[in-house]
């Protein structure tokens, strides 16, 4: 209905009235319906306006959408070059620092040096009794599997390393009682729990990581008072025998592993054991164990320094020690000794291993899979050496 006609209609509803006063009321009405339609079209500019900028609005967030995925993709792929480069640096870093080893950081201590020649001229006569005729030592780490992420940043890992039981035994800290068994590879990598493991508890709790599976036993070092060792049946549970360390004030064997104050290991040698005392605090040592008796066979002190470094193994009758720094980085063996006097410490490898995630709280050697089983941060890792013969080296 248009405005005239509801003009007419309230005419025709109003009493009749003079002429003047009804032109007044009509000029009233115009005004006002003129100000009701101006203000309809106002709203109409303003709606079509707001249309615009809102359109407006959304074309130019589409816009920054677009834009900023296409720096998103732009960046990603920057990330994965990137990545590419790093990879291939890494490995040129390896290839440069075995072709150019760094020197390694022994402090020469003259008393040390005349204690040793002292040492040599005493032992001239003497020579170690091979027990094999093994004669390889480590030229590279070959390869690395990371199985998986269990327990505390420190502890320990391994088979029984004179057997071929594929059990898995798992040290747990730096001080505990209870051992986890499990039956094989499969059930300890596939399951975080231990509710797959058998629970061995020990009679006597251990202290640091230099423990040792062999033979169906368990070597493990007890602290109370003096350092013991503690030979363990595992079949039967029981206590075989126990010795205590013949060293007198003894302190950590590894400057970066200041829980672990003798490391039991193992080779195609025998059974052996690397520890450091006061008298000779800034060395390692190394004993040759009878495994029935576990009385000492024979003893050297070593050149290797104990600072910074971080665990140690034994190779057909040389001993490896592994080094690193107080800020985790790239783990390597830079100082061997052999028993045998066949291997000259300049003539040996400087063998680095991969950078992952800190240090080594425990390294065992396995003789028949060549091969260390490493605790690194809490990750379990396996190593697969590279061998070469010592005169090859």
């Amino acid at each position: 209905m248009g405005p005239w006609r509801c003009c007419l209609l309230l005419l025709a509803l109003l009493p009749a009235a003079p002429r003047a006063q009804q032109q007044q009321f009509m000029e009233y009405m115009e005004r006002r319906l003129a100000l009701l339609e101006e203000r309809i079209s106002q709203w109409h500019d303003q709606s079509s306006r707001y249309s615009t900028e809102l359109r407006d609005f959304k074309n130019q967030v589409l816009g920054m959408l677009e834009a900023a995925e296409k720096e998103r993709e732009a960046l990603r792929a920057e990330a994965e070059s990137a990545a590419v480069r790093v990879d291939r640096l890494e490995r040129e870093v390896d290839y440069l620092e075995t072709q150019n080893p760094a020197p390694p950081c022994v402090e020469v201590d003259e008393t040390l040096l005349e204690k040793q020649v002292a040492t040599a001229k005493q032992r001239k006569n003497e020579k170690y009794a091979k027990v094999t005729d093994c004669s390889d030592t480590i030229a590279s780490v070959r390869s690395m599997k990371i199985l998986k992420r269990f327990g505390s940043a420190a502890g320990l890992w391994s088979k029984d390393m004179a057997g071929s039981s594929e059990k898995i035994y798992v040290f747990d800290g730096t001080a505990n009682d209870t051992v986890y068994v499990f039956p094989r590879m499969r059930e300890f990598t596939l399951f975080s729990a231990t509710r797959k493991a058998a629970r061995i508890k020990l009679p006597y709790p251990w202290v640091g990581t230099g423990h040792l599976v062999y033979s169906g036993h368990l070597y493990y070092i007890r602290q109370q008072g003096p350092f013991q060792v503690i030979k363990f049946n595992l079949a039967n549970k029981t206590v075989v025998d126990s010795s205590v360390f013949p060293a007198e004030e003894q302190v950590p064997v590894f400057g970066l592993s200041p829980s672990t104050y003798i490391e039991v290991a193992a080779d195609e040698e025998g059974l052996w054991a690397i520890y450091a005392t006061k008298e000779n605090e800034k060395n390692i040592c190394l004993a040759k164990l009878d495994p029935d008796s576990l009385d000492i066979e024979q003893m050297w002190d070593t050149p290797c320094p104990r600072e910074n470094a971080e665990g140690a193994f034994v190779v057909c009758g040389t001993l490896h020690v592994v080094y690193n720094t107080r800020l985790p980085s790239r783990s390597r063996v830079q100082c061997v000794f052999d028993v045998s006097g066949t291997l000259a410490a300049e003539d040996a490898a400087l063998v680095y291993f991969p950078k992952r995630y800190g240090s080594h709280s425990g390294m065992k050697y396995h003789p028949r899979e060549r091969q260390l089983y490493a605790w690194d941060d809490g990750y379990q890792i396996i190593y697969r050496m590279e061998m070469k013969k010592k005169t090859e080296v």
